[in-house]
């Protein structure tokens, strides 16, 4: 049995479980790079039996699925992935997997991003290292409006840090009740008065057909020029270029970004080249405690698979 770790980019995945578990005779290989290339992509797992995939860095569309006939168990940290093509797989006869995830790091990550960016801390950190003194002023949150766009588990944790500062949290989704709201101690507004008087948006919605583009160039144009905009969910929620040129010309005060349309972020995207973003590559996830879970549920999956009964089975 052949078996690949896709981009296990920090190259701790061997460390985070007993792979020597595998069966006798078990070939493990760990990709440390992501392979964006389809070509070089397909030539490099066709081999393999059982693939390994961290979230959604790697997509599996039924295209990549069908020139891979030696598949046979596909593993997905993480409880869901919507870059795996299911019906597809179903269709081959290849079993897919996931694994817990624990806790709420992304809610705390984008409470990191919001700090950042209202007490200018890598902006300022950067002009002391150069020799500088307080560049500029920082921002108080208390009293400000939030935004919180989604209401879930995730948006919902954000929210109370938000009443913890004394700010004035607002949500909205598309299905969002005054109850649910009530719940959360907050109130429901509607979308355009949300993204209109929010000092600060954060967005925590899941991404589908439904919600895709939720942030278009109309929300962010009625975004007040002081406001800031966070983003740690998905880069298919928000008009990308919209964004990005709110950002150039300054018609927002700027935004914190964990997720992008392309990852790796390119070294050439006009992200990177704007003073007034806060950027993360991703990390809501990346923590010690859910890196344990994934890779030692994914080895626990491959040994239930090998078994007869797999676990975790996702559908």
């Amino acid at each position: 049995m052949k078996i690949a770790i896709l981009d296990d980019y920090q190259r701790i995945a061997r460390s985070l479980a007993d792979w020597d578990r595998l069966p006798p005779g078990s070939e493990l290989q760990v990709f440390h790079e992501h392979i964006a290339d389809r070509e070089r992509l397909v030539a490099a797992l066709e081999p393999f039996d059982v693939l390994v995939i961290m979230r959604e860095r790697t997509p599996f569309p039924a295209d990549l699925i069908a020139r891979l006939p030696n598949l046979r168990l596909l593993v997905t940290t993480g409880t869901r992935n919507l870059a795996i093509d299911l019906e597809a797989c179903k269709a081959r006869g290849i079993t897919v997997c996931g694994t817990a995830i624990g806790g709420t790091p992304t809610a705390e990550l984008a409470w990191g991003l919001i700090l950042a960016l209202a007490k200018r801390i890598p902006a300022e950190d950067r002009a002391l290292r150069a020799g500088s003194w307080q560049t500029g002023l920082t921002t108080t949150l208390t009293g400000k409006r939030l935004g919180v766009v989604g209401l879930g588990k995730l948006g919902a944790q954000v929210a109370r840090v938000g009443l913890a500062f004394n700010m004035d949290v607002v949500a909205w989704s598309q299905n969002l009740t005054d109850e649910r709201a009530a719940e959360v101690g907050v109130r429901r507004v509607d979308k355009a008065e949300l993204f209109a008087t929010a000092d600060v948006v954060t967005l925590h919605l899941v991404l589908g057909e439904r919600s895709r583009g939720t942030v278009g160039a109309a929300e962010i144009g009625a975004m007040k020029s002081t406001a800031w905009f966070v983003n740690t969910a998905r880069a298919g929620l928000v008009d990308e270029p919209a964004l990005v040129e709110a950002l150039a010309h300054r018609r927002i005060a700027g935004a914190g970004l964990d997720v992008f349309s392309v990852e790796p972020l390119p070294p050439d995207h006009p992200l990177r080249a704007l003073d007034n973003t806060v950027l993360t590559p991703h990390l809501g996830y990346v923590t010690q405690e859910n890196y344990a879970v994934f890779y030692r549920e994914a080895l626990e999956d491959i040994l239930a698979w090998t078994a007869g009964a797999p676990a975790r089975v996702l559908s």
